[in-house]
Parts: C-alpha cells; sequence; structure tokens
C-alpha cells in the first residue's frame, strides 16, 4: 500500500477533483447548482478562499482554489461543503451499511483528489482542463455551451475568447 500523504501548503494553490459516490446517470449536482452554490457561499464566509477556476458537472466537480496566507486546510472547506450539501437534501439514497453504522450520507466519495500548483504554468494548465472539461465528456461542443462553468467569468475579463477551443469533438468520455 503507497504511503500517501497530503502537501499542505499555507496560502498554497491546489488543483481538486470532487465525486459523487454513483456517478453513472447521476445529474445531481446540476440538478441541485443552487444549493451547491448556497453551501460553497457559507463555507467560504466562513472560511475564506479564492475559487480560481470552478466546473460543475452531472457527478463531479473540478476546481482550483488558492487559500490565504497561513491556512492550508483546504480538506475543513470540501468536508463542510460536502456535508452542508448533503444535509440539506431530503435521505432518498442508497446507503451501504457500513455508512449507515457511521452516520454517512451515500452521495459522495470519502475522498477527493488534489494537486498543489507548481507554478504558473501548471495553474495555467490546469485552469484549461477545469475549462475544457464539460466538452471532453461530451456534454457540449464548445466550452462557452457549459453554463455551470468559471469560464465565462475569464471570458469577461478577457483572459480567453468567447470561442476559446472551438468545435471539439472528443471521442473519450470520462477523467483520466
Amino acid at each position: 500500500m503507497p504511503n500517501y500523504r497530503r502537501a499542505f501548503v499555507p496560502g498554497g494553490t491546489w488543483f481538486f477533483t470532487v465525486n459523487l459516490l454513483e456517478g453513472k446517470n447521476n445529474d445531481l449536482l446540476i440538478r441541485e447548482v443552487d444549493l451547491l452554490r448556497e453551501t460553497v457561499r457559507a463555507v467560504k464566509q466562513r472560511y475564506p478562499f479564492q475559487i480560481d477556476a470552478w466546473v460543475v458537472l452531472p457527478e463531479h466537480i473540478h476546481a482550483v482554489w488558492t487559500l490565504p496566507p497561513g491556512d492550508a486546510d483546504f480538506s475543513k472547506r470540501w468536508r463542510l461543503i460536502k456535508s452542508g450539501f448533503s444535509r440539506a437534501l431530503p435521505l432518498t439514497e442508497y446507503r451501504s451499511s457500513v455508512r449507515k453504522a457511521s452516520g454517512e450520507r451515500g452521495i459522495w466519495q470519502r475522498h477527493f483528489w488534489e494537486h498543489l500548483i507548481r507554478d504558473e504554468k501548471d495553474f495555467e494548465r490546469h485552469v484549461d482542463y477545469v475549462h475544457v472539461n464539460p466538452v471532453k465528456h461530451g456534454l457540449v461542443s464548445q466550452v462557452n455551451q457549459w453554463p455551470y462553468s468559471s469560464f465565462h467569468r475569464y471570458v469577461e475579463k478577457g483572459i480567453y475568447p468567447e470561442n476559446w477551443c472551438g468545435e471539439l469533438e472528443v471521442s473519450i468520455k470520462g477523467d483520466e
């Protein structure tokens, strides 16, 4: 078994992937996108962080965050987002006996994936990945067609042109 360790760099920037437990044919995150937004806003008020890039897909989220100087606790923020979102939903999902015994909901995967951003090029590459993801998954043919993305904020700021990536043909659906 690998000796997995998270990188905790106060004031650092990270790329995240956070998945629902039951991903296939699950559109919960876009169906409940307003609740997700409210939950994120509430957590940001208590534990500030900057959302550098964000995309909500039907069954997972990609995000790039920067934490305040002196703060490296991204895990607390994700825990509060996941639990706040889950508590606001009716208890209708399947829960394994293990999850029932531990009082857990059956909405999110327990863990998330994070990558510490190393430099400007790494940042740009991950922000691009976040924004192109709806095309990669075959949800739209152009990045600007997906409404649940920080891409539109980047266009408003003049960072990306409206037609960034143009029409893409994506034959593979799914993350690496």
